[in-house]
């Protein structure tokens, strides 16, 4: 049985918008070596576009620093399944999952090593119990707005402890699984 880990970046206060991280080297090797180390990425659609219009190949010259093109590598030859009911097609080495989401993401799990990120697919995992790690990439940086982690969580889950890794730039990864 593979595992599902949930991997997101996050401010000090909670938010979760990408735009409120400070993106360096460091950050974006940690991010590679995860997809690396997966079998795919489960993403929902808002997740799935937003990461497919940043770091689907080719990107044009000169649009982002060097130190962001091994990320960027790694991200677009990795498998993808997305979770959506709106979308009709994707590409992007991606294919969908539709129907009864904890039966199909199950099933995912028997074959594969998951990672997901984003929030509200994350949310229905977690309410599911369907994650079996939680890594925050916690930002040394108070954003000040949303969007937060778990916000409207319909139960508390507790979680302990497993790693904890300073970065140079003062981020902390922090990996936790659930208690049982």
């Amino acid at each position: 049985m593979g595992m599902l880990r949930y991997s997101i970046n996050v401010t000090l206060d909670g938010c979760c918008d990408h735009r409120a991280v400070i993106p360096d080297e460091e950050m974006h090797q940690h991010h590679a070596s995860n997809i690396a180390r997966a079998d795919a990425l489960l993403y929902g659609r808002v997740t799935y576009d937003m990461m497919e219009q940043g770091w689907r190949s080719p990107s044009a010259s000169g649009s982002r620093p060097e130190w962001m093109e091994d990320f960027a590598r790694t991200i677009d030859a990795a498998k993808k399944y997305v979770v959506s009911n709106t979308l009709e097609h994707v590409d992007w080495n991606a294919e969908l999952v539709r129907g009864d989401l904890e039966t199909a993401v199950r099933e995912l799990k028997e074959q594969s090593d998951l990672v997901t990120g984003g929030l509200q697919l994350p949310m229905a995992l977690a309410e599911l119990g369907l994650i079996d790690e939680y890594e925050f990439l916690v930002q040394p940086r108070i954003a000040g707005h949303g969007p937060t982690l778990f916000a409207g969580v319909s139960r508390r889950i507790d979680l302990k402890l497993v790693d904890r890794t300073e970065l140079g730039s003062g981020a902390v990864v922090m990996r936790y699984e659930p208690k049982t």
